[in-house]
């Protein structure tokens, strides 16, 4: 059975109203628009998904906030344009430092307003300090390209920023997903408006805050709210010349068609229902972890969950086993307390779809472990599940088929290599996959007959920030971090300088 913590009920809300205290004593969380606090006049709560209560009130912006931020930020990038990218570099480091100093009030406001172990927010906290830092050290390290095409030409490429840009970042990673954004269009030269999601705005919002004083006023907006009231005027803006997008699927696909009406590029990332095959020369030592780790980490609320284990069939018994037995091995408790390593969902609408596929599971595989709410009272008033785990499944079943967003595993079985890229292959997304071999030559050929953006080997992860991150197929276009996202946040501009013979 899955270990539950051993805090009382009473503790628990205890604990958890002393750091709502907390949290008030942080910020007012106002919107952030034009380097200072921008109240909105209207307020909405967040909410603790530990305890199912009010964190506290954060702004509600809407079009004609959106409006204001565009306009500031036009204002702004007017002479943050002019900047040299050794400047913007050394501004990012400034602000990494300035988050480096405040790592546990960042971490405490993720975990609160995510549920998420501290000890996890904490790495991700350090995550987006590490991004930023990526982001400063590259961004004096930016060129173009003579092309010598002719004698008489000189036939030159630069890059310059887009100019103001638009960018959205789901709830499940606040902090890391703000600095994948923020890091690569800063350091291009562009001015940023950020809307966070509404079930977890704090982090991005205090983000900016300590931004003040090192980042030139209006450089950096965050405006919280609702996709109707604050996406979907920053996606439409024709004053907004880029957006980057995370998120799901469906949404994904609203921002692209709302973007097309302004010819405005995009880059999404997107949904994942991501396969990790465990080849008969696995190291199950190693793999069960990993596999785990891929699927339960952060609750199973991870776009690149390794949510379909697809294993051979003469390792299949040995693997479901200890694969069983990992999933138990989780402790479910307050996620402020340092033996808990899951948390709850993040909300109640993610907690009713979680649960919904577990009903569904059930109808059509067979339930190994989990599939319900802990036992334990102290956590009835909070959005947990067990962690989950499906065997008997077929890959055209719902389970195997959608993305689910929570800590539900369905194990797969196959006989041949070629079944098995086959088996990974056949879902609509294509954003990551695991690979379970000792065989440096499956290794290789899996990697690259895998249709799919991200592929680990033996492990889940790590995310560093030098790499390109995203997806294939339903999964998105374009890539965060690397190099690549910084491409993507400027324009490339062809000069052809024509030359006459020289002459005294």
């Amino acid at each position: 059975m899955t270990h539950i913590g051993t805090k009382s009920i009473d503790e628990l809300y205890k604990d958890h109203r002393a750091a709502h205290d907390q949290v008030e004593s942080i910020s007012d969380f106002h919107a952030w628009i034009d380097g200072e606090p921008s109240p909105t006049g209207d307020r909405f709560e967040t909410r603790d998904p530990v305890v199912d209560e009010p964190i506290t009130e954060v702004d509600r912006a809407d079009a004609s906030d959106v409006d204001r931020a565009v306009e500031t930020a036009w204002e702004a990038f007017d002479g943050w344009s002019e900047t040299t990218p050794t400047e913007r570099g050394s501004i990012l480091f400034d602000w990494a430092d300035e988050l480096a100093e405040h790592v546990d009030e960042v971490a405490l406001l993720e975990t609160i307003d995510t549920g998420k172990p501290l000890s996890d927010a904490k790495g991700e906290v350090k995550g987006a300090i590490d991004t930023l830092e990526y982001y400063a050290s590259i961004a004096r390290d930016q060129w173009g390209k003579q092309i010598q095409a002719r004698d008489d030409v000189h036939l030159y490429t630069r890059y310059e920023p887009h100019g103001v840009v638009g960018q959205i970042v789901p709830w499940n990673f606040p902090t890391w997903g703000a600095a994948w954004k923020f890091g690569p269009a800063l350091a291009a030269g562009n001015a940023s408006i950020l809307k966070p999601s509404a079930d977890s705005p704090l982090s991005a919002i205090y983000m900016a805050e300590l931004a003040s004083g090192i980042v030139p006023d209006g450089v950096v907006s965050v405006l919280p709210g609702s996709g109707s009231e604050v996406g979907d005027p920053l996606v439409s803006h024709e004053d907004v010349r880029k957006l980057s997008f995370t998120g799901s699927t469906e949404v994904g696909s609203h921002v692209m068609h709302s973007a097309a009406d302004t010819i405005t590029p995009v880059t999404l990332e997107l949904g994942g229902k991501s396969p990790f095959i465990v080849f008969p020369d696995a190291d199950l030592d190693k793999v069960v972890p990993a596999v785990g780790a891929g699927i339960f980490y952060a609750t199973g609320e991870i776009c690149d969950a390794f949510s379909r284990a697809l294993v051979h069939e003469d390792v299949l018994e040995e693997f479901t086993e200890r694969f069983v037995a990992h999933a138990e091995s989780y402790v479910l408790g307050d996620p402020l307390d340092e033996e808990t390593t899951m948390g709850p969902l993040t909300s109640e609408s993610q907690f009713e779809t979680v649960t919904e596929y577990m009903d569904i599971g059930r109808e059509e595989a067979t339930l190994l472990t989990g599939g319900s709410m802990p036992e334990d009272p102290a956590l009835s008033d909070g959005w947990y599940v067990e962690p989950t785990v499906f065997g008997n499944v077929e890959n055209d079943m719902q389970i195997a088929q959608e993305e689910i967003f929570g800590p539900v595993q369905t194990i797969i079985p196959f006989s041949t290599y070629e079944e098995a890229i086959e088996l990974a292959n056949d879902v609509d997304y294509g954003l990551a996959a695991g690979i379970g071999s000792e065989s440096t030559s499956i290794v290789h050929n899996a990697a690259a007959d895998i249709d799919a953006g991200l592929v680990y080997v033996n492990e889940y992860g790590p995310i560093i920030p030098e790499a390109p991150y995203g997806g294939f197929k339903d999964s998105g276009i374009g890539k965060d971090l690397g190099r690549d996202a910084l491409d993507h946040y400027r324009r490339k501009k062809s000069v052809y300088v024509n030359l006459d013979e020289p002459s005294l």
